[in-house]
């Protein structure tokens, strides 16, 4: 079977449509093809690479959790949820910066532009180094006052504060790795990271017990152990990861007269920014109505708050498929833009859609006939909270096949650009009619008002992303600006009138 049709399971393939080069040297590698082969399949392999990432980042977070906690107590543990929010809020930030120039690489590659490529790539990692590195400091330096100002309690701070400046310290690696590895999957390559995910994943969790007590020649550093083993996991996996790409002679690595690229392009970097500042907003908004809602539940009394913080734990997992189905629709229909593929466009959705339905579909079908016997795993056998938990679920949780297809729409539609409409239908369908919703009906329903928001703000998403699909201007935007001629049809099948790939760039 042709490489192309396997884009995941090959950091680059031999491109056929290069010229042929002299016997005496190897033939020009490309990075791997999206743009060819059975959508569903290849869509399919890309994405399980990236759900196997985000299960494990996920599992990471749970087994620190519990040796902090078992190790070192509920005051320990608090410290780590504080500062944990703060780092969330940090990647938040950086996080649409990284997608921008993801989407840039996937549609530079599938025009089959290295040079393109690599100059998004050079522009791109100065930013994150010196946006990384100015976190770092200011971070270090004013954790006491970041926790001060979260209302950090007084007896969590002293340990907060020393797991935060560690934290800290691992941002730079943190944000380098996870640049790279979006990177590599713009480029169409999902399995090398999740390879060096389950690298960093397994060192944090491993050094994470013998750094909090001490084992052999290693010291007891309590709590700034678990931020320890944190910061060694990151920097051994970005390093590995680094010499891994220049040793296979990795087709987008900069060596040679391609460090030239590490010279930022004013209009490139200006692109990135803007077009990553409404993807990273999109975080903000998610979490500000999270905050919202919890605001209300608080009022309902501890029982209730437990039940809805172990069913949000259980609505992580479920949520899981159709984000990384989202982020392999991005990837895969950015490098078809890049190619002048509209015509695999439509299909590329319908595929993600498709995805997204059986699997979300069958994790949520699993957690009303099993939630029970799960949240005793959470909860005490007797407790209250567990019948809550489960009348939660049976409000909530079909309400995430929904999201889970918007969020598939919304990474078709960003793959070309178009990424303010998104972060405007989630401002309307979270911010305003869930919080509407859950704050103006608790008269006549009660509790349950706050339940049922969730599927009132996921109708409300999918009706509006669907809308925007269909009718909207997304196949008209760009990243960059493209030559005068035409635009792509409205219809997304045919051929267009006019490349969609990146122009060159100085």
């Amino acid at each position: 079977m042709a490489a192309a049709s396997l884009p995941s399971e090959l950091p680059y393939v031999v491109s056929m449509d290069q010229p042929s080069a002299p016997d005496t040297l190897p033939p020009r590698r490309m990075p791997a093809n999206l743009t060819e082969g059975p959508i569903g399949r290849t869509l399919l392999v890309f994405a399980l690479p990236v759900l196997g990432a985000n299960v494990l980042q996920s599992l990471n977070g749970s087994v620190n959790a519990v040796f902090v906690g078992r190790l070192l107590g509920e005051a320990a543990l608090t410290a780590t949820s504080n500062a944990n929010l703060v780092l969330f809020l940090l990647l938040g930030t950086v996080f649409g910066i990284g997608m921008a120039a993801t989407i840039l690489v996937a549609q530079a590659v599938g025009a089959r532009d290295l040079d393109q490529a690599k100059r998004v790539i050079g522009t791109s990692a100065d930013f994150f180094v010196a946006i990384s590195a100015l976190f770092a400091v200011l971070g270090y330096v004013f954790a006491p006052n970041i926790l001060h100002w979260l209302g950090t309690p007084a007896d969590a701070v002293p340990l907060a504060v020393s797991y935060l400046r560690m934290i800290f310290l691992a941002v730079p690696a943190m944000n380098l790795l996870s640049f790279l590895m979006t990177v590599l999957r713009g480029a169409g390559d999902s399995r090398t990271p999740f390879l060096f995910m389950a690298l960093a994943v397994g060192l944090d969790v491993l050094l994470n017990p013998i750094l909090i007590t001490g084992w052999g020649p290693f010291p007891a550093l309590g709590i700034a152990g678990a931020g320890a083993s944190t910061l060694v996991g990151q920097v051994a996996a970005l390093v590995a990861l680094i010499v891994l790409l220049y040793r296979r002679k990795h087709p987008l690595r900069l060596a040679g007269a391609d460090l030239a690229f590490f010279r930022p392009s004013p209009r490139l970097l200006r692109t990135v920014i803007a077009k990553g500042i409404p993807m990273g907003l999109q975080m903000v908004v998610i979490s500000g109505s999270a905050l919202i809602l919890m605001s209300l539940i608080n009022a309902y009394g501890s029982q209730t708050a437990a039940a809805y913080g172990v069913a949000a734990q259980l609505w992580t997992y479920v949520q899981m498929p159709a984000l990384a189905i989202s982020a392999a629709v991005s990837s895969m229909a950015a490098q078809n833009v890049g190619a002048n593929r509209w015509d695999r466009i439509g299909a590329i959705t319908v595929a993600g859609v498709g995805f997204n339905v059986v699997l979300t579909g069958a994790l949520v079908a699993a957690l009303y006939l099993f939630d029970r016997s799960v949240l005793t795993l959470f909860l005490p056998a007797g407790s209250d909270a567990i019948g809550i938990a489960g009348d939660i679920n049976t409000d909530v949780a079909w309400s995430f096949v929904l999201f889970g297809v918007t969020t598939v729409l919304f990474g078709t539609v960003r793959a070309t650009g178009a990424v303010t409409p998104p972060l405007v239908i989630l401002v309307i369908s979270l911010l305003l009619v869930r919080s509407l919703f859950a704050y103006g009906l608790q008269g006549p329903l009660g509790v349950d008002a706050i339940w049922l928001s969730f599927p009132a703000g996921s109708v409300t998403s999918l009706v509006l992303a669907a809308s925007y699909y269909r009718w909207g201007g997304w196949r008209r935007q760009r990243m960059l600006d493209r030559k005068p001629g035409g635009e792509a049809p409205e219809t997304g099948l045919g051929m267009p009138r006019e490349r969609a790939a990146i122009p060159e760039t100085s």
